[in-house]
C-alpha cells in the first residue's frame, strides 16, 4: 500500500489539463502521390524538348535568293529556320495538355489501402505460473509450491489496414481494420483464432477540428498504455480501458496558441461478465448502452513538449438473470491520466483510477460483481511508467502498475479471490535495423489472495519483432 499511495501521490501532483493529439492525417501516401505527378511532368517536358530539338535540326537554313513571292493560304507560313510540327507530334502535345490524373471506373477507384503491422514472436520463462502464460495478467494460486513454465507464441502479430477516401472537401472520410491472433483457439497453440482490434470509419471535419467515429476502437476512458512486451499492458494489474463497439464524437478547441482543450464522448456496447447468471451477456440485457466521456489539455509546462492530463469516466449496467430474480449493478469508473515529455529522451506517463464493477474494462483484478452479497466489487489502482530513448538504437521502459480490490466485497465468492496485484517491469528494445527490434523484458508480479496464501513469480521474456 505504501508503493500505491507513493504513486498517487507522485501523479496526482504532476496533474492539471492535458490531451492527446488528435490524430494527424496521414500525409505519406499524398506525399508519394505527389512525387509520382512530379516525375510524370518532368517526363513530359523532356519529351516536349526532344520534339523541339529535333525539329530545330530538321529546320531548312536561310534561303540565298530572294523570298518569294507570299500565296494566300488559311496556315501561316513559317518563319525561315522555325521548326515545323508533323500533325502526329502536334497531337501528342495535345494529349499531354489535356491529360487529367483517372483511374479505371470500379467499386474501389478513389481510395487509397495502406497495409501496416508487425510480425512479432515472444518466449518467455516464468518462475511460477501465470494466467495465462503467453503474457501475464496475475500470479496463479501455488498450493503445492512454485510451478514454472515456458511459453512461446507468435498470436502477437498485428496486420491492419488504414482506407482513406481520395475525395477532397470540408469532410474527410478513412477507415481503419486491424486483427491479431490472440481470439478463441480452434485446436491448440498452433492453431490460434483471429481477433478484431480495430474496425471503424471515421468523418474529420478539419478546419473545425472535430471528428466522429463509428465502429470499434480503444474505450475514451483511461487512453493511455505502457511500453511493454508484455501483450496485456498490465491489464487487470492497474491499468483498465479495452476496446469495444461505439460511436465517439471529439471536439478540439484552442484556448490559446499554445493551448489545447479537448473533449470527448462516446456511447459504447455495454459489455457484461455474467458470472453466476443465465443470461450470457449482462451488459445487452441491462437495455441500455454505456457511456464514457473524457476532457484533457495539453498546454506547456516545462520540458521539450507540451504536458497533457486528462480526466475521464464511464458508467453503464448489467442485469443478471437469476432463479431468485433480476439483479442489477452499477459499472463506473473516474480516471486521470498524464503524460510529460521531459526532453527527447525521458518522458514519464500513467493513469489512476478507482471504480466498481470494472472486469469488463479490464480492471478488479477480473472481479466484477458479487452475487452472492448482491453487490458491485470496488476497485482502485494505477500504474507510472517512464521511457528512456539515450541513443538511436536504443529504449528503455520502467514501471510499476498496482491494483487493490476491497476485501468485503469478495467476501462469500466461490473460487479464488484476488484482493492485490502488482507488476515491477523494466525493457529494453534495440533497433537491428529500420524493420526490426529485438527486445528483453524481465518483470516481478506478486497476486495475494484471500483465504490463501499469496504468489510470487518472476517474468523473463525476449521478443523478435519485424515490422512494416
Amino acid at each position: 500500500m505504501k508503493m500505491l499511495k507513493f504513486s498517487l501521490t507522485l501523479l496526482l501532483l504532476i496533474a492539471a489539463n492535458l490531451h492527446a493529439a488528435d490524430e494527424q492525417v496521414d500525409l505519406a501516401k499524398e506525399n508519394a502521390d505527389l512525387k509520382q505527378r512530379v516525375g510524370r511532368l518532368e517526363q513530359e517536358l523532356a519529351e516536349l524538348k526532344n520534339i523541339v530539338l529535333s525539329q530545330t535540326r530538321q529546320a531548312p537554313p536561310p534561303a540565298e535568293t530572294t523570298t518569294p513571292t507570299p500565296v494566300a493560304t488559311d496556315t501561316p507560313a513559317p518563319r525561315i529556320g522555325e521548326p515545323r510540327l508533323t500533325d502526329d507530334q502536334l497531337e501528342k502535345i495535345a494529349a499531354m495538355v489535356e491529360k487529367r490524373d483517372h483511374k479505371e471506373p470500379g467499386p474501389l477507384a478513389g481510395f487509397d489501402f495502406i497495409p501496416y503491422g508487425f510480425i512479432k514472436l515472444d518466449a518467455s520463462y516464468d518462475s511460477a505460473a501465470v494466467n495465462t502464460g503467453n503474457f501475464a495478467t496475475w500470479v496463479l494460486p501455488q498450493p503445492r509450491g512454485k510451478d514454472d513454465e515456458f511459453n512461446m507464441t507468435a498470436k502477437n502479430t498485428r496486420l491492419g489496414l488504414r482506407i482513406n477516401s481520395r475525395e477532397k472537401g470540408d469532410i474527410l472520410a478513412s477507415g481503419l481494420v486491424e486483427v491479431d491472433f490472440f481470439g478463441t483457439d480452434n485446436g491448440g497453440e498452433n492453431r490460434p483464432g483471429i481477433l478484431v482490434r480495430h474496425a471503424y470509419a471515421k468523418l474529420d471535419w478539419p478546419d473545425a477540428r472535430f471528428s466522429i467515429l463509428a465502429g470499434q476502437y480503444w474505450d475514451v476512458i483511461s487512453p493511455l498504455n505502457p511500453n511493454t512486451l508484455n501483450y496485456t499492458v498490465q491489464w487487470y494489474a492497474g491499468n483498465i480501458g479495452y476496446r469495444r463497439p461505439q460511436i465517439r464524437a471529439t471536439k478540439i478547441y484552442a484556448l490559446s496558441d499554445a493551448v489545447d482543450l479537448m473533449l470527448e464522448g462516446a456511447v459504447t456496447r455495454n459489455i457484461g461478465s455474467a458470472p453466476g447468471g443465465l443470461n450470457p451477456d449482462t451488459g445487452a440485457d441491462s437495455g441500455i448502452p454505456a457511456f464514457q466521456g473524457r476532457v484533457s489539455s495539453t498546454f506547456p509546462l516545462f520540458g521539450a513538449k507540451p504536458t497533457t492530463v486528462g480526466f475521464s469516466g464511464h458508467w453503464g449496467k448489467e442485469e443478471f438473470d437469476t432463479l431468485a430474480g433480476d439483479k442489477e449493478f452499477d459499472s463506473w469508473s473516474l480516471n486521470v491520466d498524464f503524460s510529460q515529455p521531459v526532453n527527447k529522451w525521458l518522458a514519464f506517463q500513467g493513469e489512476l483510477f478507482t471504480g466498481e464493477n470494472l472486469s469488463p474494462y479490464f480492471g478488479g483484478i477480473n472481479q466484477g460483481v458479487n452475487i452472492v452479497r448482491n453487490r458491485e466489487i470496488a476497485s482502485r489502482g494505477g500504474w507510472v511508467a517512464a521511457r528512456l530513448t539515450p541513443w538511436d538504437k536504443w529504449a528503455f521502459n520502467v514501471g510499476v502498475s498496482i491494483e487493490d480490490v476491497d476485501n468485503d466485497d469478495l467476501v462469500g465468492i466461490v473460487g479464488d479471490k484476488r484482493e492485490y496485484n502488482r507488476a515491477v517491469f523494466g525493457n529494453v528494445i534495440y533497433s537491428i535495423n529500420k524493420s526490426t527490434d529485438v527486445g528483453f523484458e524481465l518483470s516481478h508480479w506478486r497476486t495475494d489472495y484471500q483465504d490463501q496464501r499469496d504468489a510470487e513469480s518472476l517474468r523473463a521474456q525476449t521478443s523478435l519483432i519485424y515490422k512494416f
